[in-house]
Order: structure tokens, then sequence, then C-alpha cells
């Protein structure tokens, strides 16, 4: 659906429900925060997707408190670009994997959720201290993705959330008699932020979605930090 809106009554099932959305809910509210795993089999670091470059939609993205925000365009048919069209501020979370509970990501949204109405006044500050981790955000002004040079086993060596240097090898992919191995190496030097959780791979598959940033070792303590952090969180307190 999310490649359907702003939707159409007589169009797709998606389309239906998508224009059912946006004229029931999406055209009455002022912000929002759309919430997503990964796609089938991938898993994602827990970030923020937002246009930073409209400075009350950074703000948000902020007061989300992920440890990443990635400098993301719209896309064609996605909800962010029919709430932005509507003057609507929305964020994107991305974060653990489809059809898996994950429990840290789980408080990492909804800690997340909760701090952005606190931001826009719909809810009063609390008064414990949920998350002691560093404030800052880290802003990636760019990502790509690593994929695979053949078909074949791929056996990861690194994981969403560790930092790569250029050159490094991310994972091998072997053929199915172990004859012939192809290495899978970091292009740049950043973070990553989202991988693939198939061990068998044809050629030309995404396998590590990998961010890039200025200052690559404030983040990768920040993210650390905040994996950490997102331990000793009780539920009863988040409210």
């Amino acid at each position: 659906m999310n490649r359907s809106f702003p939707g159409s009554p007589n169009g797709s099932l998606a389309a239906q429900v998508a224009n059912i959305l946006m004229q029931e809910i999406i055209s009455k509210i002022t912000h929002g925060k759309d919430l997503h795993t990964g796609a089938g089999h991938r898993v994602n670091l827990a970030h923020v997707r937002a246009s930073i470059d409209i400075p009350e939609v950074e703000e948000l993205a902020r007061a989300f408190k992920a440890p990443v925000i990635l400098n993301s365009s719209m896309r064609d048919g996605s909800l962010r670009e029919a709430a932005s069209d509507l003057g609507i501020k929305m964020l994107v979370f991305e974060g653990g994997g489809a059809l898996r509970f994950n429990e840290k990501i789980i408080k990492a949204g909804l800690y997340g959720i909760l701090s952005v109405m606190r931001q826009i006044g719909m809810i009063k500050s609390s008064s414990h201290k949920v998350l002691s981790k560093p404030k800052e955000a880290f802003i990636a002004r760019s990502s790509h993705w690593i994929r695979a040079s053949a078909s074949g086993t791929l056996v990861q060596k690194k994981k969403a959330g560790e930092r790569v240097e250029k050159g490094e090898t991310l994972g091998v992919i072997s053929d199915p008699f172990g004859n012939h191995n192809f290495t899978v190496e970091a292009s740049k030097e950043g973070i990553i932020i989202g991988s693939t959780k198939l061990p068998l791979v044809n050629r030309g598959d995404a396998l590590f979605h990998i961010a890039t940033f200025e200052n690559i070792d404030e983040v990768e303590e920040h993210v650390d930090l905040y994996d950490a952090a997102l331990e000793p969180i009780n539920d009863d307190k988040l409210l």
C-alpha cells in the first residue's frame, strides 16, 4: 500500500484502502509517524527517515531520539509524500524485521512516539528518566546498498549497527560446492543500517545498506550507547 498513496476510490484494493486512510485520518492530522520494519527477510537498525531540509520536520526527527536520522527524499506513492503534499509533518521510523517481534525495536519506536508527542504538546513531559543516552541524533546525508556480485550461500561477517571501513569484508558468498568464494566488501566507511537475513542470494541482490557520516567515531559510540540504554527500560515508566 505504501506505493499506492494518495489512492483512488476506484483503483486496486491497496489504492482504495489508501484513499480511505487519506480521507478519514491523514487529512485531519498535523503530524504523523509512519512505522516500518525491514522488508521481507531484511533487518533494519532503528533509525528515522525524514526530509530534514524542512526545519519543522528536522525538529521532529531529532525529537524522536533515534540514534540515526537518514535524510531521505520522498518516494512516489508513499504515505510520507502524500502527507507532505497536504502540509503534514511526517516521519518514517525504520527498525527490526518483518514478521518478527523485537523487544528493543518496539521500545525504541514507542519511546520515540511518546517523545515526539511531548515535543508537540500532546502529552505532558515525564518526570521519569526513561532513556539515559546522548540526546544528539546524527544525520546521514547519504546511504547506499552493497549488492551480491555472484549467486550462492552468504555467510555474513557484519550486522546492522556495526561500523565498517572501506574495503572491509562484510560477508563471503560461496558456490554450492565451495569451490569458489566471493568476498563482499564495503565500498565506503559507514554504519550498517540494514541487511539481508537470507543465506541464499542471487547476483544483484541487496545485501547491506550502509549510511555514511562525517563524524563516524561519534556515531559508532552513539549507536552502541543507544542499544545498551534500551535494556533497562520498564514499560510502566514509559508513560
